[in-house]
């Protein structure tokens, strides 16, 4: 049997269908995803109801601010871009500590004190690309303060994490940015890359893209040339890979081992195409 056999499938090659598609999504998730005193709950059962209204991750919540900046651009609907704003405000707000620059990885949120209790503080390079991701798709909304934030997200990301004798990005450190973890992985270059693509298509500022390139060449040719020219996880401080890192724990959430055969391929359905005359 074929796809073309199967009866009443509905062509997901056709926009329409993946336009009523998404739409459908947004309409499970909007407006019941909406936190009023900030943010957005993150934990659905299958009938729409909140199970967890407190903890907040720093993935999920730059992961809504990228959703409705996208649904905005492609749907117009201005109430997507009103929940751009209020995504932002509780990353700026909540998430991020004015002053160390840093974004709280998970927390607990009292929404009748406003207040923050933090789950875990260590700082994680994979939480900064996501937050670079949301700022970027921000700007694209038409959020003209976002532009500021992403250069210092960047900014922020270079200084803490970029090791330039490597050409790519560590991993983690603790909240006091004074201990660097040792373990080096490939998914946060990965989620890197797709972030300064889609920095570059917000503001078509060349050193992103070339930096997007750089982290694509050192992990899918030289990293990759120590695996058989496949995409290894995990690493140690010198970049050597580390064959044996959370082999016990296979379904852990960001590091499982093994190889991640959806790792190997580019993910670049988030950003559209750079312009050639900007390649080079």
């Amino acid at each position: 049997m074929t796809l073309a056999t199967i009866p009443n499938l509905p062509d997901f090659r056709a926009a329409d269908t993946l336009t009523r598609h998404v739409a459908a999504t947004m309409a499970f998730y909007h407006p019941r995803c909406v936190d009023a005193s900030g943010g957005f709950y993150h934990f659905f059962k299958d009938d729409g109801s909140v199970y967890d209204a407190t903890t907040r991750h720093l993935v999920s919540s730059t992961q809504y601010i990228f959703t409705y900046a996208m649904a905005y651009r492609h749907f117009g609907d201005a109430d997507y871009l009103r929940q751009v704003r209020h995504g932002v405000d509780f990353l700026r707000s909540v998430h991020r500590n004015p002053d160390s620059g840093a974004y709280v990885w998970q927390l607990h949120w009292n929404a009748d004190a406003r207040h923050k209790t933090i789950i875990e503080d260590d700082n994680h390079c994979y939480g900064l690309a996501f937050v670079l991701l949301a700022y970027a798709h921000a700007l694209m909304a038409g959020m003209a303060d976002a532009r500021a934030y992403l250069d210092q997200t960047f900014a922020l990301m270079e200084v803490q994490f970029w090791e330039a004798e490597h050409g790519l990005y560590a991993d983690q450190a603790s909240a006091d940015w004074r201990v660097r973890a040792p373990y080096r992985g490939q998914n946060v270059n990965m989620h890197a890359c797709e972030a300064m693509l889609a920095a570059f298509q917000a503001t078509g500022s060349v050193h992103f893209l070339h930096r997007a390139e750089t982290l694509a060449r050192n992990i899918t040719l030289r990293q990759a040339a120590l695996a058989d020219a496949l995409i290894w996880e995990h690493y140690h401080a010198d970049w050597s890979p580390d064959w044996e890192y959370n082999r016990a724990d296979p379904a852990h959430l960001f590091r499982p081992w093994g190889f991640l055969p959806g790792h190997f391929t580019i993910k670049s359905f988030r950003c559209e195409s750079p312009p050639a005359s900007a390649v080079g």
